[in-house]
């Protein structure tokens, strides 16, 4: 009876105990022109076959011919069917988290694993079991910071995700932690000539990103020396982790903060995504989320366990690191895998292939009369360019021949209206670039 529509004697029943003796009187409080008097447009009745075939039919509306300079935080890579092969087999597949270490080896292996690979990546010591995304393990690690300097404000960059910042402000507000940001230069670096007494003076952490949000490389020691000087941490957030197949790990910062979905996860509309924290060993008591230890049994034989969870579920309230209870283990399993079968060379490959993309991209783009690149730092696979109309105005020109426009940065930005972030990935061929170098000449010649 779950799924079944209630019978007349129990709509009858369930009016009478709200006090509504109809239908009618129930929903009176709706205005007239808001309700529905004729039946819903919908095909049917249809078979399931009919409905797969439907919702197919619509999908390939959606997405045949089409073609993305989107990224900004969100990259679509090449992905192995094998990574999806291993992430659904029975043994990994669950919406639940390992707990009984006795029956989740298997599980626990791989998230080992997991932040080994992590630790390799970043350059750091010790690397978490994941968090939900990159915004959110950003968040937490600069609570981390506060904790481990006993510090009540942070001096965060312009330059990182707007979005990541938007989410450290939510949580910053409600627990007394100022959050101070610092302008970028015209490389789209970090102002890092602004970060002086006046602003370092008592600051928990130094909050830079690395490709920015601008897809500019920013230089991470200098900023950690300053950062150190005055007794704050440096905390290096990496929205595009495939950049660390080519960049130099963030190895002098004192936590790291990842976004994975780049290694093996699609874009999927924008979700479920991969959070990692990793950081120094002489700091992992404060780091927040799961750990999963290597250990050895009575026997002497290898195991796996859960250790040094801090979280709620396993202490203390008031001494917990975060009310993160969960992580995405599915989503660090198939970032496992897809590193494991690219290997180190495959990831540098990868790497190469994406600035490759990105400077022809770029170069093409450049050529067209009044387009230019609005900052001249090094960048990775996206870059900003700056359009001598409105950059919203020519995405919807170009949706309408199936191109998915680069990233208006207008509203998280207002100084930088025309602008926009734009993006070439390892996916993205030649021909592309050059039908979108080609419909923008188009698109700019003709008249306002």
């Amino acid at each position: 009876m779950r799924y079944l529509p209630k019978g007349a004697a129990e709509r009858k029943e369930m009016l009478a105990a709200i006090g509504a003796d109809s239908i009618e009187k129930l929903f009176e409080s709706i205005p007239e022109r808001f309700r529905l008097r004729a039946p819903l447009n919908l095909p049917g009745p249809l078979s399931e076959q009919e409905i797969i075939e439907f919702f197919r039919a619509r999908a390939a509306e959606n997405s045949k011919g089409y073609t993305s300079f989107l990224g900004a935080g969100v990259y679509s890579h090449l992905r192995s069917v094998v990574t999806d092969a291993i992430i659904q087999r029975g043994e990994f597949l669950t919406s639940y988290t390992p707990y009984q270490a006795e029956i989740s080896q298997g599980t626990l292996q791989a998230i080992f694993e997991f932040q080994t690979l992590m630790c390799q990546l970043t350059g750091q010591d010790v690397a978490n079991a994941s968090m939900y995304d990159g915004s959110t393990a950003l968040t937490e690690a600069v609570l981390m910071a506060t904790r481990l300097t006993g510090r009540q404000h942070v001096v965060v960059a312009r330059s990182v995700h707007p979005e990541y910042r938007q989410v450290l402000t939510t949580y910053a507000k409600h627990l007394g932690i100022d959050v101070r940001e610092i302008g970028y230069t015209a490389t789209g670096q970090m102002d890092d000539s602004a970060l002086d007494a006046k602003m370092l003076d008592g600051a928990a952490a130094v909050v830079v990103q690395s490709p920015n949000f601008f897809g500019v490389i920013e230089q991470v020691s200098p900023l950690a020396e300053t950062a150190h000087a005055h007794g704050a941490l440096l905390i290096t957030a990496v929205a595009e982790s495939v950049s660390l197949g080519l960049l130099k790990p963030p190895a002098d910062a004192d936590i790291v903060a990842l976004e994975g979905q780049s290694l093996g996860i699609a874009p999927s509309y924008g979700g479920p995504f991969l959070g990692v924290i990793a950081t120094k060993d002489k700091f992992v008591r404060q780091m927040p989320g799961r750990l999963a230890g290597e250990t050895t049994d009575s026997k002497g034989r290898r195991g796996f366990v859960l250790t040094l969870a801090t979280r709620e579920q396993h202490i203390r309230r008031e001494r917990a690191t975060s009310n993160i209870c969960t992580n995405e283990a599915l989503m660090a399993l198939a970032a496992t895998v897809h590193l494991c079968l690219l290997g180190k060379e495959g990831l540098r490959e990868m790497a190469l292939h994406n600035v490759a993309k990105a400077q022809f991209l770029r170069s093409e783009l450049l050529k067209i009369p009044d387009v230019r690149a609005r900052f001249n730092g090094p960048f990775f696979n996206e870059f900003v360019v700056q359009f001598p109309r409105s950059a919203r105005m020519i995405n919807s020109a170009l949706l309408r021949g199936k191109i998915i426009g680069p990233l208006v940065l207008g509203i998280p930005y207002h100084e930088l209206t025309k602008c926009a972030v734009i993006c070439a990935t390892e996916t993205t061929t030649r021909a592309e670039i050059e039908h979108f170098a080609a419909a923008l000449t188009r698109i700019l010649a003709q008249p306002v």
